[in-house]
């Protein structure tokens, strides 16, 4: 699968499920899932069969979309009512990033702006919506990533950590996005990347990807990364982040608070790539940034043959942490690129 075709999530030609690449699944098998109801939507949400903040915003829309479709009930009020609990269920999955009640949000929201019409008028303005915050997110990824190369040159290496592609997005990606926009245009970059522990989303997605665009692509281990900057082997750090506060501090995968302190001490230029809808205004700091916590069994049993430590040891997995604004060089969106001191009220 080369990355400029990958299509992580779509609505079905029938119209009637949403139709994701398990990611879980990947590098080794390439397959397809179709999600039919809320429940479904929720569950590879949770279980990260699709992932990426925008991803899963695009994921949550179409769903919210389907989700309608499916409401048998003919009285408006009470279809109102099915609907919103569908999307409070979809909405629910996973806490930290932004992109997925964002996405949620707006799509009720059309529906309610739309409640006088007849029931095909609105299922139609619901798709229709969906397919508007599918769009704008591949020419939001576009731009953002030529703002990104506009931080590189032919020949620079980036660190990069978990996995912020096409696989995260709808085309080119975050913190990828350069790297993938820059190879079609016949720029040679050579990638750093974290494996990212624990569920490797460095190793098994973001080298698949970058591999498959024919970018040089060297995997080391997360506690590499000290080593790799020593050497001055990297230009800059790239990543993607799911949620930034209103004062710039920003919540990625976990492990992603360390690469930005070592940064700043080898001094490598620390980047952070996202939509600015992610960006949270209400949220005024990262302290209060909901951190998901997820299931120690993904540290001790996952993607290994047999469990790698005691079964009685108890596991802490946070699933984000977050990285204070000082830390980070600048913040790059479709919006232009954001430099400290942050002041994002200015661009709403």
């Amino acid at each position: 699968m080369k990355y400029e075709k990958s299509d992580p999530v779509r609505l079905t030609e029938d119209e009637t499920a949403v139709e994701i690449i398990d990611q879980t699944l990947l590098p080794n098998m390439l397959k397809t899932v179709r999600l039919h109801n809320a429940e479904e939507i929720y569950s590879a949400i949770k279980n990260l069969q699709v992932r990426g903040a925008p991803c899963i915003g695009i994921c949550a829309a179409y769903g919210v979309f389907v989700c309608a479709q499916r409401i048998s009930a003919q009285d408006r009020g009470e279809f109102f009512a099915e609907l919103k609990i569908a999307a409070d269920c979809i909405s629910s999955a996973r806490p930290t990033a932004v992109n997925l009640p964002w996405a949620v949000n707006r799509m009720y929201s059309c529906a309610e702006r739309n409640k006088a019409l007849p029931r095909e008028k609105l299922l139609e303005k619901l798709k229709d919506e969906a397919a508007a915050i599918h769009e704008e997110d591949i020419e939001t990824c576009q731009i953002m990533s030529e703002f990104g190369l506009t931080l590189m040159q032919d020949g620079d290496s980036v660190l990069t950590h978990c996995n912020a592609g096409a696989l995260a997005t709808s085309r080119y990606g975050t913190g990828l996005g350069t790297l993938l926009l820059g190879a079609e245009r016949g720029y040679k970059f050579h990638a750093y990347v974290d494996e990212t522990r624990p569920l490797l989303q460095g190793a098994r997605l973001t080298s698949y990807e970058l591999s498959n665009a024919g970018i040089e692509t060297t995997l080391i281990c997360d506690n590499m990364a000290s080593y790799v900057m020593s050497k001055g082997l990297v230009n800059a750090v790239f990543v993607g982040c799911d949620r930034v506060a209103a004062n710039g501090d920003t919540a990625n995968k976990i492990g992603t608070s360390g690469l930005a302190v070592l940064a700043k001490h080898y001094g490598v230029p620390f980047y952070v790539f996202c939509p600015f809808s992610t960006i949270d205004t209400d949220c005024k700091t990262g302290a209060d940034i909901e951190i998901e916590m997820r299931d120690g069994d993904e540290i001790k049993k996952m993607y290994f043959e047999k469990p790698i430590a005691p079964e009685s040891v108890e596991c802490l997995n946070p699933a984000f942490d977050v990285t204070p604004a000082e830390l980070i060089t600048a913040i790059v969106t479709e919006r232009g690129i954001f430099y400290p001191p942050f002041d994002f009220e200015e661009d709403q």
